[in-house]
């Protein structure tokens, strides 16, 4: 894979021992916006984080398209970059629990390439995990997607549901299993990677799944030309890591 070496040396010392805590919205008019690129220069050791509990359970999910161009002509067959497939999860089928503050799993979706960079390097696909506490504070873990092993990603991805047609149902999906077993993070603050843009978000930066060949072919060949928004500046921000406490 281009940029091994690189990534071989950067990816341990940026999630090689992590964890995060908490995070407030940006107050200023300097732009806290995502994705960014973890360079080794902005990473933080931050000892004695709080840790993100994480209570993943069994959902049916419903994948549906997201689209961004209803009122083209042609938006049928044309793919806008924001547009993406999202698999949406049975209310109180998992959360996670940052602070004492809990953040109920929403929805999931997936980008081409991957939106966040690891000392430049991109990955092929990156899962975005978007959660929302009762307050309205967002939280997404993302996990990025690399060529390997099979997993529960590619259950997910078998079969994309087309932009203008039925959704594609599937069923007891073990949402633990999405995430990696190393539960090391990274995190920062920034916003959504589609409009609005919202700032606010707490990032949760995770080590890599494996995903078939199959399924990243796949997703590619529906979204040809990409659906990721590229790296925003980090504006005197760091990224804070430590060793996981899940």
């Amino acid at each position: 894979m281009a940029g091994r070496g690189i990534v071989a040396v950067a990816v341990p010392v940026v999630l090689g021992a992590l964890l995060t805590a908490g995070v407030t919205p940006a107050r200023s008019g300097v732009p806290l916006q995502s994705p960014i690129d973890l360079s080794p220069a902005a990473v933080r050791f931050t000892p004695d984080l709080p840790a993100l509990e994480v209570s993943y359970g069994h959902s049916d999910l419903d994948l549906h398209y997201v689209r961004k161009d209803e009122a083209a002509a042609r938006g049928c067959a044309a793919r806008d970059h924001e547009e993406t497939e999202e698999a949406e999860v049975e209310p109180g089928a998992g959360h996670v629990t940052l602070s004492g503050v809990h953040y109920d799993l929403v929805q999931f979706h997936f980008h081409t390439p991957s939106e966040h960079r690891f000392a430049g390097h991109a990955d092929p696909l990156e899962m975005h995990l978007v959660h929302r506490s009762a307050a309205g504070g967002l939280l997404v873990v993302g996990v990025p997607l690399r060529v390997g092993a099979p997993s529960t990603v590619d259950r997910v991805l078998a079969r994309l549901a087309p932009e203008c047609g039925e959704e594609v149902h599937i069923a007891d999906v073990d949402l633990d299993t999405l995430l990696p077993a190393n539960r090391a993070t990274a995190r920062y603050t920034g916003s959504l990677t589609t409009a609005p843009f919202t700032e606010g978000v707490q990032w949760f930066l995770t080590h890599e799944k494996t995903v078939t060949q199959a399924t990243v072919s796949r997703f590619k060949h529906l979204f040809h030309d990409g659906n990721a928004r590229a790296p925003q500046p980090l504006n005197g921000r760091t990224v804070q890591v430590d060793v996981p406490h899940i």
